[in-house]
Formats: C-alpha cells, sequence, structure tokens
C-alpha cells in the first residue's frame, strides 16, 4: 500500500523536500499504519519562510480588513466542503472518534467565520483633544510576523484559533504543527490557500521541533509567539525570548477540577463530568481531572463514574461504535501509565480501569482503559500533575469551603466546575474559584468562539484567546494627532 507524500506551503506554492526529508505520520490506533509523510524542513526552509512573510506582510497589512475577512470566510467554506476527508485524517492521525473529529473541522470553521465577521467593526476610535484645530485618533496596526506554535491533542481547532485572528489583524503567519499531527494543519493552509490568501502570509513550518526550534525562535524578524503546549514548554519559551521586542502568549497545562456538593444532581452531574474527564480520551487541556466529592455524595458519585467509564466502547476512532479512542502515541500511553501506577504506589485506589485493554483490536494501539481513582488525598502526585488522559481522581471534603479550598489548591488554573442546585453557592464559587474558565453545572469543556479563553497561573500568560480579547494580542495601538488648523 502506498503512502502518500504531503507537500508544504512557503511562498504560495506547495513544494516537496528537494532532498526527500520527511516524517511518518502514525495512526495511534495501529503504529504500524503510516497515515502520510510530510516534509521534514530544514531551518534554512524556515528562514525562506520569514523571507516570504516579510514581503507578504507589508501588503496584507495594508489590505482593507474587508479583504480579509473575505478570504477567512471563504476558507471557512472549504473547511466545511472538505470536512469529510478532514475529519478522516484526523481521526488517522490523532486518534479522536469520527465525532470528536467532525465537531473539531467544524468548530474550526466557526473561528474562521467569526473573525471574519470583525472586518466591520472598528478597528480605531477618535479621541477628544485640547489642542485647538487638532484631531486625535487611536488606530489598531498589525504587529508583522507572528509565529503560532500549535499542540496534538487539538491539531486543526488550535491552529485555527491562532491564526483567525492574526491574519484579520493584518499579521503574515508561520504555523508550527505538532510533530505527531501536522496533516490536518496542512488541510487548513490548503483552505486558505484557495481562499485566495496572497502567496506568502501563510508559512507552515513541518518539521522536528529539536533541528529547526533555533531557526523559528532566534529570527530577528519575529514579531510575536503564540503558543499552546505543556506548561514545562511555555516556560522554557518564555525565557528564551525575554529581553527581546518579541510579544508572547502561552497557553499551558492544566489541572482542572470539578466539585459535587451534597445538594447537587448526581443524574446531571455523573455523566457530565464523566464526559468533561473521558471524551478525546482526557487529551484536552480543558478536561477534568480532580474531581471533588462532598462526602455526603461520595459514594454514589464513585459508582456512576465507574458505570459511566465502564459503558464507554474503546477502540479505533474510525470503527463504528467507538466513543473513546486511543491516546495520541506509544510516548503519551506510557506516560499516562506512569502516573496511574504511581498513584497506585501513593495508595490511591483504582475504582476501574488503569489498565491496557487485551484483543487484538487493542494490540498494535495506545489504548488505555478509562480510569477512576478513588482515597486520592491532596499529598499525591496525581492531585497536583497534569495527566492529560483519561484517568480521573476522586478527593472527598466535607461542605463549599473545603470544597473551594480543594478546586483552588493547584499551580494551574485553567478550568473550574462545580455541580450544586443553590444558586448562592453557584455565585460565591464564581468569584473565589482561581481559574480563567469557571463552569456551574456544566462541564469544564466546551467554550464558544466568542467567550474570551485562557488560564490564571501555570496555565497561562495575560493574553487571552478567542473572542474580542484575541485581537488584543495580534494588534499594536497607535496614537495619531493631526494639526489641520490654527
Amino acid at each position: 500500500m502506498s503512502v502518500e507524500s504531503v507537500p508544504r506551503l512557503v511562498g504560495g506554492a506547495w513544494r516537496m523536500p528537494a532532498d526527500g526529508r520527511a516524517i511518518d505520520v502514525l495512526d495511534p490506533a495501529d503504529t504500524r499504519r503510516i497515515v502520510a509523510r510530510v516534509p521534514a524542513m530544514t531551518p534554512a526552509e524556515v528562514t525562506e519562510l520569514y523571507d516570504e512573510a516579510a514581503r507578504a506582510a507589508r501588503t496584507w497589512g495594508a489590505a482593507s480588513p474587508l479583504e480579509r475577512g473575505e478570504v477567512l470566510a471563504r476558507a471557512a467554506t472549504n473547511l466545511r466542503a472538505r470536512s469529510s476527508e478532514i475529519a478522516a485524517d484526523l481521526v488517522a492521525e490523532m486518534g479522536k472518534t469520527r465525532a470528536e473529529a467532525t465537531g473539531e473541522v467544524a468548530k474550526s470553521a466557526d473561528f474562521l467565520d467569526y473573525y471574519a465577521s470583525w472586518a466591520r467593526q472598528p478597528y480605531g476610535q477618535l479621541l477628544a483633544d485640547a489642542r485647538g484645530g487638532t484631531q486625535t485618533s487611536a488606530r489598531s496596526e498589525p504587529l508583522g510576523t507572528v509565529l503560532l506554535i500549535t499542540p496534538w491533542n487539538d491539531p486543526l481547532l488550535t491552529p485555527a484559533r491562532k491564526l483567525s485572528p492574526a491574519l484579520i489583524s493584518g499579521n503574515a503567519v508561520l504555523l508550527k504543527p505538532a510533530t505527531e499531527t501536522p496533516l490536518v494543519a496542512l488541510h487548513l493552509a490548503r483552505a486558505l490557500h484557495d481562499a485566495g490568501l496572497p502567496a506568502g502570509v501563510l508559512g507552515i513550518a513541518v518539521g522536528r521541533t529539536s533541528e529547526i526550534a533555533s531557526a523559528l525562535l532566534d529570527e530577528p524578524r519575529l514579531d510575536a509567539v503564540s503558543f499552546t503546549g505543556s506548561t514545562a514548554v511555555g516556560r522554557e519559551l518564555q525565557r528564551r525570548l525575554a529581553g527581546r521586542n518579541v510579544r508572547v502568549q502561552t497557553e499551558m497545562g492544566g489541572k482542572n477540577a470539578t466539585a459535587i456538593l451534597a445538594d447537587a444532581d448526581l443524574e446531571l452531574a455523573i455523566p457530565v463530568v464523566a464526559a468533561a474527564a473521558f471524551a478525546q480520551a482526557g487529551q484536552r487541556c480543558t478536561a477534568t481531572s480532580r474531581v471533588i466529592a462532598d462526602r455526603a455524595v461520595a459514594a454514589d458519585l464513585l459508582v456512576g463514574l465507574r458505570k459511566e467509564a465502564e459503558s464507554l466502547a474503546l477502540g479505533p476512532g474510525a470503527e463504528a461504535g467507538t466513543t473513546m479512542g486511543p491516546l495520541v502515541s506509544e510516548r503519551q500511553r506510557t506516560e499516562v501509565l506512569r502516573h496511574i501506577d504511581r498513584a497506585r504506589e501513593d495508595g490511591a485506589n483504582v475504582v476501574t480501569g488503569g489498565f491496557v485493554p487485551e484483543g487484538a483490536k487493542y494490540e498494535h494501539g495506545c489504548f488505555v482503559a478509562p480510569t477512576v481513582l478513588g482515597d486520592v488525598t491532596r499529598e499525591m502526585a496525581i492531585w497536583r500533575d497534569e495527566v492529560f488522559g483519561p484517568v480521573a481522581a476522586v478527593h472527598v471534603v466535607d461542605g463549599f469551603d473545603a470544597a473551594v479550598e480543594a478546586v483552588n489548591d493547584s499551580a494551574y488554573g485553567l478550568a473550574a466546575g462545580l455541580f450544586t442546585t443553590n444558586l448562592a453557592s453557584a455565585h460565591e464559587f464564581a468569584a473565589r474559584a482561581e481559574a480563567g474558565q469557571v463552569s456551574v453545572n456544566l462541564p469544564t469543556s466546551g467554550w464558544d468562539v466568542h467567550m474570551p479563553f485562557g488560564g490564571f497561573g501555570d496555565s497561562g500568560s495575560p493574553f487571552k484567546e478567542q473572542g474580542a480579547e484575541a485581537l488584543r494580542f495580534y494588534s499594536r495601538v497607535k496614537t495619531v494627532a493631526i494639526r489641520y488648523g490654527r
């Protein structure tokens, strides 16, 4: 069976690597299968992308916002028209279920459409000036050339979330997709290219990070970096760029907690929490990883979570009936199992899961059974460390104040949730939870494109993504005073 070799986008043209350098993209449901081969770019080829971006940034930045918006809107239409093909590749390279992949394509198109609509919004304002015969305004301008570094867990959605505000703001963009999942990022590039995005405005830096990181980050023409990934890598990126006039945005790790109070509606809470913990095999930055249960409902909650976990149909994402796919790679599976083993050693009780399933269907894949851990204490590593897998750690508390304290007992601060039927508790929790995203009687995951998104603490930087807030990162403000008379 032949394997497709996918070209890279540079200067508005699709090119194959001259020397045949390539990266094999593997199917996590069966790692014997090569999904595609993508270029393994060299540092010199990355510099070529910056050359193209420098030329394109001037004309794209000077273009009318209406022209930019039309390109984004057409690209959204292209994504939707190719949804079936793109979703199939997303399932193949990342392991999501078909339903999860199809939803990701739809939401990625929504990002393009939403930011296309900003073309008709004001991008400046008039300001009162005490000087006679003078008109003063504040104008929004693009930064220039921005680098987007995106992760493997949402390989289409995260690039779309960053690209859309960057492009509508008038910037040229280099996109560095994760090495494990580069294929659907090239689909996004094709949707924009076919929509009429001018040559050089977007370049895709496909390659091994260890080989091209210096060319990407040490480039003097770089104006901003938006990164989504682990906290360790995000912090290293911040240190590396410190002291330079490069704007940095980091959306990093999470150890999200949902508290279930004694008055919670368990029939609502249990399936919602289970979905937030196990959807996408737990590989979401907003996944519920810590479950904090009031002692009055803890036993029933554990029974319910176990039933939900055991009802999931584990298998290849492309297989009919699958409701939870594999982890993205063998390395990620090994890491998740290490966290579970450490939790056992620390005294946690494995209520269900915690193993690699047996059978021919799972033999060559990166599968881990959905796992519920009980008897978790706040001294355990499983309480503190991000797992990024299908693992829910349950900790028991007494009362509302103890629940809030436990939710906030983390270096991270991305998402927090509460289940209660008491309106006063809901509002107090929203005020006291130290997280950038707070949900009541809802999952910690699932935020729409127009809602500001980002975390506190070790989960992120001051710049938010999504909504109007995202435009602040990709723009600079110039104040202009013009004297037109005496």
